[in-house]
């Protein structure tokens, strides 16, 4: 199978607390390059919804805390490639990003990759052999654990069961901070007996 382009973001807030993603960040989102959107919700308008939907043919959105839309769900399992994903805003998890209560989510949920949202806070790690993903907020919008935080988004390239995770923060000086890792599905499952982290 060919390898599949997905863009994990959410919390964006727009426009009661950002105006708009950052022109660095919507200069690498054009659309015909990523094959799915996957979006922890919280988009905030219908405007920044149609923008989502013009980067990829399948966009893959839950309800957030301040989402209106009574069509979306409160958690979704998508399956891209050989990878079982599940999204969710986060807001239901107590405490909120606590690894061991997203990881109990993920068991139940069965899925591969856990993406929630809600912490405005980017976090990558392992658990029990799978993935936990928060991309953080891609506008920087504050949220109510802290005014300070850093645009940031998720690309995920999946292929086989091998995923590369690279993530994209905003530095103060507005360039682009690019960080990489990988999540190998069947390696990890081998190697389950501790958690690992990768901020």
């Amino acid at each position: 199978m060919a390898t599949q382009l997905a863009l994990v973001l959410g919390d964006l807030h727009i426009p009661t607390r950002a105006v708009d993603l950052p022109d660095q960040f919507k200069n690498l989102l054009v659309p015909g390059k990523i094959h799915h959107v996957l979006c922890t919700g919280n988009v905030g308008s219908k405007k920044a919804v149609e923008y989502l939907q013009r980067i990829a043919p399948n966009v893959h959105m839950v309800r957030g805390d301040f989402d209106k839309d009574a069509n979306l769900n409160d958690h979704k399992v998508v399956q891209i490639g050989n990878f079982k994903i599940g999204l969710i805003h986060g807001h239901q998890i107590v405490p909120w990003g606590d690894t061991e209560a997203l990881a109990a989510l993920q068991r139940q949920l069965d899925v591969d990759i856990l993406i929630s949202g809600h912490t405005h806070q980017m976090h990558v790690s392992t658990v029990d052999g799978r993935c936990l993903i928060n991309p953080g907020s891609a506008t920087g919008a504050y949220s109510c654990i802290s005014s300070d935080v850093t645009p940031s988004f998720i690309l995920l390239t999946l292929q086989g069961n091998t995923s590369s995770i690279y993530v994209y923060r905003m530095k103060e000086d507005g360039e682009l901070d690019v960080s990489k890792s990988s999540f190998d599905k069947l390696q990890s499952k081998k190697e389950s007996s501790k958690p690992s982290e990768f901020d």
